[in-house]
């Protein structure tokens, strides 16, 4: 890399930290003010709310990384345009593709950092971020579905009438096996009790038919200790599971909601999509602020930055839309995700056009 590169990136990515900790700062003291009276409600120690800020901040940073990376490609570019300075590299003999390869490399070393903490990290640091929320600011939860089916195996159905998520508990749950369309065996109980110690479930009062060809057999008991493929964080709060999974995880977890024939499977497919497109994102962003800051306009660069600004929210419009769009069912999740890409990468290319040469 020559000093023009090192130049640029230094102040690329000095002026990224320096965006990122001033959004943080006004995001952390927002979310303190709306939710210190729950902080007191519940008697928090300073620990314990500096250990949940622990895990917010890389979580919120993670988030708005390419809106961010955007910001500072505006900020950084419309100074240089200010003060002449691309004038003159341009005027060196310099050409503007050439002049793009490290702001292009500073987006690639932040996009890439963010989707390995994004894919890895900080999921693991959401499981106490998401546990801390739901403890002291969302309140209890308590499962009220009713008729609760759900395929905990590729032959294996389970039925509960109901849940009881304070003490694990599922009321006349139903067993059934069935292969090639016919019922092989039902096993019925009063209930089934998680048991921490063995990590399988407990059922009571059970009854179990087993059929084989044209003969039944019947079978019953006070105690069954049995194994499944379903936990009780199955049946807990929704809130914030697939912000708490690693990029494993949430692969292993959708093959599950797919066996299971669940509903909710496009939460996390969008998930899924979205940590992949967020590097794509920061670099087409990158491109876009390159060339919208990039002229030296009289008065200042107050209107570059603005229009930055505008084409950010104009973003983030696209990406909400698509993304309840693709949770509505109305677009497929990797269509949805791809979707702002895909449009700002033209409106990149048209403004591009526009660049001084």
């Amino acid at each position: 890399m020559k000093i023009l590169d090192w130049y640029i990136l230094k102040k690329f990515l000095r002026s990224y930290v320096f965006v990122v900790f001033v959004i943080e700062l006004v995001v952390v003291i927002i979310h303190i003010t709306e939710q210190n009276d729950k902080f007191i409600k519940h008697e928090l120690g300073f620990d314990q709310i500096f250990g949940y800020y622990v895990d917010y901040v890389p979580y919120i940073a993670s988030m708005i990384a390419p809106i961010t990376i955007f910001i500072t490609v505006v900020f950084v570019t419309s100074q240089l345009a200010q003060h002449s300075e691309i004038i003159a590299m341009l005027s060196s003999g310099i050409s503007f593709t050439r002049l793009m390869r490290p702001y292009m490399m500073g987006a690639l070393i932040i996009a890439m950092f963010t989707f390995y903490l994004g894919g890895w990290v900080i999921p693991n640091g959401n499981k106490d971020r998401v546990a801390f929320e739901l403890q002291y600011l969302k309140g209890a939860y308590h499962n009220t579905e009713r008729n609760i089916h759900i395929k905990i195996a590729p032959t294996t159905l389970l039925y509960l009438q109901s849940y009881n998520v304070s003490n694990n508990v599922g009321y006349k749950p139903t067993l059934e096996t069935i292969e090639d369309g016919v019922l092989i065996n039902k096993l019925e109980a009063i209930r089934m009790e998680w048991q921490e110690d063995s990590a399988s479930w407990q059922l009571k009062n059970w009854k179990k038919r087993e059929i084989h060809d044209m003969q039944e057999t019947f079978t019953q008991g006070e105690l069954m200790d049995t194994t499944l493929q379903i936990f009780p964080k199955d049946f807990a709060s929704d809130y914030g599971r697939f912000e708490t999974l690693t990029m494993g995880e949430l692969y292993d977890y959708i093959d599950v909601l797919k066996m299971r024939g669940a509903d909710n499977i496009e939460v996390y497919e969008i998930e899924k999509y979205i940590r992949f497109t967020a590097p794509f994102a920061a670099l087409i962003l990158t491109f876009i602020g390159i060339g919208v800051s990039a002229r030296k306009v009289r008065g200042g660069s107050g209107f570059q930055i603005a229009l930055g600004f505008l084409l950010a929210f104009i973003y983030i419009i696209f990406f909400i839309f698509s993304r309840t769009s693709a949770e509505a069912g109305s677009i497929a999740p990797i269509i949805a995700i791809w979707i702002p890409n895909i449009i700002f990468t033209f409106i990149g290319l048209i403004i591009y056009q526009t660049v001084p040469r």
